[in-house]
């Protein structure tokens, strides 16, 4: 089997069958990657580039380890120390950074559908790193391969995901493709947080963390988008804390072998209390190691579309 496109632009474009391609090539990556030698010779001749517009630690970071582990040549472009400051468009950016050779482009950047717009006119592979309001396919990816790690699969799961709906391209990215493999996925937070609408992407929607909670066996927690709210959409970062915030009380309410999730960074004491965030249950930092498998599988992946080779 091979990806359909040379591009990973969204969860919502994948079928079923690619999500778990991705997923089953990721175990292998894990295997790579907990071992005593991660270098390999998977993407030898093969460049890389992160192009930035947003601020990450993360998701850059492990794109960027993932493609030296797999030994391909990689840069990273900024935004603010590149040609991009003196007033060149996206297209041309793009299109400069595909002309010197390269592979694959990582984009991040805060305007949606900017990675669909480049990935027509270059000849390299685009990877969205995270589109606006719009996805964030690769966090995605690796919240579900965590999941399947300590569940097994996703089907009939129930996953609950709490906090700036609105805002969020993981919470999007997540709904597409959670409800592909089979989980009932509901979300709660402030009404002003949630999209109007939401239940048509196959969601139960709720107003109050509790309502969400019962029965969970996932409960993720979602990051305050501060910077990406125009206007206050709730009183106070107290306030919130005090009816969506998750704590050991109401963590009572899922299943008792419910894993904790947040894609980071986490805010303690406003989406997550330190008790949940330090807790047993919580995969938050298994999420970041996850991370790097799954990306790496995905430079893999998108490398090798034209070859018969198969890792698995």
């Amino acid at each position: 089997m091979v990806l359909k496109s040379k591009d990973l632009l969204g969860l919502k474009e994948l079928t079923a069958e690619e999500i778990e391609y991705i997923l089953n090539t990721a175990k292998t990556m894990k295997y790579i990657l907990i071992s005593k030698n991660k270098k390999t010779p998977h993407l030898q001749g093969k460049s890389i580039v992160t192009l930035f517009y947003e601020n990450s630690t993360r998701t850059r970071l492990s794109f960027e380890l993932a493609s030296k582990y797999m030994s391909a040549s990689s840069a990273n472009v900024s935004a603010s120390s590149s040609s991009v400051a003196k007033g060149e468009t996206l297209i041309d950016t793009a299109k400069t950074i595909d002309m010197m050779g390269t592979d694959v482009i990582i984009i991040r950047h805060p305007m949606s559908g900017a990675p669909h717009l480049i990935a027509k006119n270059i000849n390299a592979s685009v990877i969205n790193a995270g589109d606006g309001m719009n996805e964030h396919p690769t966090q995605a990816l690796l919240d579900m391969f965590t999941i399947v790690e300590k569940k097994g699969s996703l089907k009939g799961l129930k996953v609950a995901i709490i906090g700036d709906i609105y805002h969020s391209r993981v919470a999007r990215s997540n709904i597409y493709g959670m409800t592909k493999l089979g989980a009932e996925v509901c979300v709660a937070g402030p009404a002003t947080l949630l999209p109007p609408e939401i239940e048509k992407l196959g969601v139960k929607a709720f107003n109050t963390v509790q309502e969400a909670l019962i029965d969970a066996d996932v409960v993720m927690g979602l990051r305050i988008q501060l910077e990406r709210q125009k206007k206050g959409l709730f009183p106070s970062i107290r306030e919130y804390s005090r009816f969506f915030g998750l704590d050991e009380k109401r963590l009572k309410l899922a299943k008792e072998d419910a894993l904790i999730m947040h894609p980071g960074p986490v805010n303690r004491g406003v989406e997550l209390s330190s008790g949940v965030v330090d807790c047993e249950k919580s995969l938050i930092n298994e999420q970041v190691t996850n991370g790097v498998a799954v990306r790496m599988a995905l430079l893999y992946l998108l490398t090798r579309r034209d070859s018969v080779e198969n890792i698995n």
